[in-house]
């Protein structure tokens, strides 16, 4: 599976830019491009999910991954094999009208979210709920394998790699000043994204029912729409 010494020679061999300082600019590159992915993508490889322990008290407050994104569903469950139970996203204003009063306690309901790093929420629990939120997050960025607990592959590199090669050649083309060549590759970039978009339409729908769509609700797909 292509890694980061697979993409470093692709862009080297490509650009036919053998030089030290490009070498040295290949890691900021595939950085540059792996955060403007992560932006464009609507993709469920990257949703993770983490278990998150809310005691009672403390108002609410969970903390979310340093990488995470998107918040996409906070659920809990009272105890090993109830019933999930989803929290509705809603306003800081919202929350904030609703339950007013952090130290008062009740049935969780609503989440809002705080700032990037984390969510609150309402009402809080009577007592201890281990919560699971699911998020879309940056993946461990790509990195030379000389170093100590690098990431040398990540979901991009291995099931984007068509898009993060041509992102990260409108990256080499912009530092190189080669303007000529950078819409071309600037295209390139827009189609791989577009078949990975279609890709993670296909996989919110099966053979027998039509497309969901990805902020849930009514469906606002049209079958067959280009």
């Amino acid at each position: 599976m292509p890694n980061y010494s697979y993409l470093k020679t692709d862009l080297i061999n490509t650009t036919e830019n053998d030089s030290t300082e490009f070498a040295t600019q290949v890691s900021t590159i595939i950085y540059k491009t792996e955060l403007r992915m992560v932006k464009d993508l609507d993709d469920a490889g990257l949703n993770e999910y983490a278990t998150i322990s809310v005691s009672s008290g403390n108002a609410g407050t969970v903390s979310l991954s340093d990488r995470a994104r998107i918040v996409r569903n906070v659920n809990y469950k009272v105890s090993t094999g109830t019933t999930v139970t989803n929290l509705l996203q809603r306003t800081v204003e919202y929350v904030n009208d609703y339950w007013p009063v952090s130290a008062s306690t009740g049935t969780p309901r609503y989440y809002t979210r705080r700032n990037n790093s984390s969510i609150k929420i309402v009402p809080t629990p009577v007592s201890a709920l281990t919560v699971e939120i699911q998020t879309q997050s940056s993946p461990l960025p790509l990195a030379s394998a000389t170093g100590t607990s690098v990431t040398i592959s990540n979901y991009l590199s291995e099931y984007c790699y068509e898009a993060l090669f041509a992102g990260c050649m409108v990256e080499a083309t912009m530092y190189m000043k080669d303007w000529n060549t950078l819409p071309v590759w600037q295209g390139e970039y827009q189609n791989a994204i577009a078949t990975l978009r279609n890709q993670a339409r296909r996989t919110r729908q099966d053979d027998m029912a039509v497309a969901a769509s990805p902020a849930g609700g009514p469906d606002t797909i049209t079958q067959g729409a280009s």
